[in-house]
C-alpha cells in the first residue's frame, strides 16, 4: 500500500494564497507538478523546476520538467523520471518550486502530513485544501501603453469612421442642416437667381457684339488722308 505526503505549497509573493496538495510516494514531481497548475489555474506549459532543500531552504539537488544541463554539463534528473519517495529525507522536508522563468513564480513547498495507507477511493494526487485565490499568471497591458503599427492605427480610423457613418444621430443632424438651407431660400429667389444669372451672360454677350462692330480707329480716320 502507498504511502501518501501532504504537502502545502505557498506563493512565495502571495502568503495569503496556499494549496494543500497529497500525492503518494510512488508517483512522479512531474505528477506534481501538474496538479500544482490545476490547482491554482495556471498554463503548466512553462519550463519548471524543483528543488530539494535543507531545513534552511537552500537549494540543493534540481529536478526539471525539460531536457537541462547544470554548470558542469551533467543532465539534471527529469520530473517524469523521478519518483516522491527518492527526494524525501526529512519528516518536513522543504522544496522550492519555480515556474516560468521568465516571469519567475515560486512557491514554497513543505510536507506537513505523512499518512500511512492511501484513500483507495481517492485519486491522487488531489488538492485538498485551497486557501485564497490564485495571482493572475499574464498581466494585462493598458491600452494606451500599447504602440500600434500603422496598418493598426488605419484599422483603428477606418472602424471609427464606419461607427460615425452609421451614427443615426449623426445623420439626423445632417438632414437638419439641409432642411433648414432648403426651408431659407425660396422659390422665387432661385428663379430670380436663374433670370439674373441669365441676363447677366446675354449683357456680356452683346457688350461683346458691340466691341467686334465698332470701328477701329485706322477705319474712323481712313477718309481723312
Amino acid at each position: 500500500m502507498p504511502v501518501v505526503y501532504r504537502f502545502k505549497a505557498i506563493f512565495e509573493d502571495h502568503d495569503d494564497v496556499a494549496r494543500y496538495i497529497e500525492i503518494t510516494n510512488l508517483q512522479t514531481f512531474e505528477e506534481f507538478h501538474n496538479i500544482i497548475q490545476s490547482s491554482i489555474g495556471f498554463d503548466a506549459s512553462k519550463p519548471a523546476s524543483f528543488f530539494i532543500c535543507t531545513d534552511h531552504w537552500i537549494k540543493e539537488q534540481e529536478i526539471v520538467l525539460e531536457e537541462k544541463k547544470d554548470s558542469k554539463g551533467n543532465h539534471l534528473p527529469l520530473m517524469k523520471d523521478s519518483l516522491i519517495k527518492n527526494h524525501i529525507n526529512d519528516p518536513h522536508q522543504k522544496m522550492i518550486y519555480v515556474f516560468d522563468y521568465d516571469a519567475n513564480w515560486s512557491f514554497f513547498v513543505e510536507l506537513s502530513k505523512i499518512i500511512p495507507a492511501a484513500d483507495e477511493k481517492r485519486m491522487y494526487p488531489v488538492c485538498v485544501k485551497s486557501v485564497g485565490d490564485a495571482p493572475k499568471q499574464y498581466k494585462s497591458i493598458p491600452v494606451g501603453k500599447v504602440k500600434l503599427s500603422p496598418e493598426d492605427t488605419l484599422a483603428s480610423l477606418l472602424l471609427a469612421e464606419e461607427v460615425i457613418d452609421d451614427d443615426p444621430e449623426e445623420d439626423d443632424l445632417v438632414d437638419d442642416i439641409i432642411g433648414d438651407t432648403e426651408d431659407g431660400v425660396e422659390e422665387d429667389e432661385i428663379l430670380g437667381m436663374s433670370e439674373e444669372g441669365e441676363e447677366s451672360e446675354e449683357e456680356e454677350k452683346n457688350s461683346n457684339e458691340s466691341e467686334d462692330d465698332s470701328p477701329s480707329f485706322n477705319d474712323k480716320h481712313q477718309d481723312d488722308y
